[in-house]
């Protein structure tokens, strides 16, 4: 039986695995709340054709999310099999990054064309990078606890680096840019992408892969296959997952034109050099970074299932209190976007943490582990959830007549406050339906622990 030090994790190697996800959000939150803006605002594409690109760069993940995981789970290296991506996509991942940004001037199709082509290598170079670093919390320790308290480094470092990115990305545009703001945008991405890179690197220098599949484990393609549409907890948390990053793109899109055309903000500095958007957003991410550091403490005694449940309600209820509240108090928008965070800081720490579990349910039941393909999979759901969404918001507010950079009408500005709440709402209650028929408890995940330390004969679980 292996030392019991292969179970626990450092607290240097699990801030050491939070950096490649503070790199990742660097670029992943600028998605989710600034990209949709910076297409319509900044470069000047319709709403409908941003939510068209999102959606129909998306297409190729459908190969490229599976192909990736398997390919990373038959990687042999002397770093492991997931680390090495660490090491070398780092670079490729912030040029694709920068190229984004370049704004080269075109012609309108060509603008299309060029955000088109972009995005989608940028997904790929995201694709390559985030599927091994996903990946590699599955094989750090083979304890599901340890690995949900790894899960909490993770989203602190990931909620941390999407604050740190809110909170200057404005100012930096503003700087760099002057009266470019398209400009500013080039210039800041830059700076983020060269950061990135280094973070990723820190996480490949000081994190190992201890798990090793069993003996017995011949990798082919149809076992993967077989292997995931037998997996039925990992169909179901992908399903919410999926859900999950639609109401959130949804809400997040528009944050920006809610804040511009329902609240007034004009980018105007109210504290320090933070406008009220900025404000929004940021105190949302602190909330999360507090909301990601707690599931560690109540998993312990409340079952992780239930969890994002109760989490997913909360979402629920906020977002579609914002409908009610609309201009009328931002005091309360601020109240309600802090209480908010806090559900999201939840949701993730725990999922990711579910589907390194449903791995160990795959290996339990069909003695086949393929923890590339499982988180694989859950990305490629988690940017499905994205690209929806994204295309939802560009097509809704196309559909209410919204035009960037002009003043709205009534109905334009319903379609804004439609995907900033009610939408959104609705689809965080049908994550809460989904929730509800997840089968695998921790007393579950327990036994199935133990059933593979006797098989393998490797330790599972920290003594109680």
């Amino acid at each position: 039986m292996k030392d019991i030090q292969n179970t626990y994790l450092s607290i240097s190697e699990k801030i050491a695995y939070a950096a490649g996800d503070v790199a990742v959000n660097f670029f992943f939150k600028f998605f989710q709340f600034f990209l949709f803006y910076y297409y319509t605002d900044s470069v000047g594409l319709s709403a409908g054709v941003v939510g068209s690109i999102f959606l129909l760069s998306r297409l190729l993940d459908m190969v490229t999310d599976p192909a990736m995981g398997a390919i990373a789970d038959r990687t042999k290296s002397r770093w492991g099999s997931y680390r090495p991506y660490l090491l070398f996509v780092a670079i490729p991942y912030g040029v694709c990054g920068y190229l984004m940004f370049l704004n080269p001037d075109l012609s309108n199709e060509g603008k299309i064309i060029y955000a088109f082509v972009t995005y989608s290598l940028m997904m790929l170079a995201f694709t390559a990078i985030n599927i091994p670093y996903a990946s590699l919390s599955g094989v750090m320790t083979p304890s599901s606890y340890e690995r949900t308290t790894l899960s909490g480094y993770r989203f602190v470092g990931a909620f941390s680096g999407g604050l740190l990115l809110t909170l200057l990305i404005r100012p930096l545009v503003s700087a760099l840019g002057a009266d470019n703001e398209a400009e500013g945008f080039r210039l800041t991405m830059a700076l983020f992408a060269i950061i990135s890179i280094i973070l990723f690197w820190c996480t490949f220098l000081f994190c190992k892969e201890r798990v090793k599949p069993a003996l017995e484990h011949k990798p082919t393609i149809k076992k993967d296959i077989n292997s995931l549409l037998k997996n039925r907890p990992w169909q179901l948390l992908t399903l919410s997952y999926i859900v999950h990053g639609i109401y959130f793109t949804i809400n997040g899109a528009v944050t920006l034109h809610f804040f511009k055309y329902w609240i007034g903000d004009d980018g105007t500095a109210v504290l320090g050099p933070f406008d009220l958007s900025t404000l929004f957003l940021a105190v949302g991410l602190l909330f999360s970074v507090i909301g990601a550091a707690v599931p560690k403490f109540l998993s312990a005694h409340i079952d992780k299932r239930m969890l994002v449940i109760y989490a997913a309600l909360v979402n629920c209820i906020i977002m579609a209190s914002f409908y009610f509240i609309k201009d009328s108090s931002l005091t309360l928008l601020f109240v309600f976007q802090a209480i908010n965070g806090i559900a999201v800081g939840f949701i993730p720490v725990l999922q990711w943490s579910m589907y390194a579990d449903t791995a160990d349910y795959g290996e339990y039941k069909h003695h086949h582990r393929n923890t590339g393909v499982i988180f694989s999979a859950a990305l490629f759901g988690l940017k499905l959830g994205l690209a929806v969404g994204g295309a939802l918001a560009g097509w809704i507010l196309a559909a209410y007549g919204f035009v960037g950079n002009v003043a709205q009408d009534e109905q334009a500005k319903l379609g804004i406050l439609l995907c900033f709440s009610l939408i959104p709402a609705l689809l965080a209650f049908l994550k809460v339906v989904i929730m509800y028929f997840y089968p695998l408890r921790d007393k579950t995940m327990l036994e199935i622990e133990m059933a593979l330390v006797e098989r393998k004969g490797e330790l599972h679980a920290p003594n109680a």
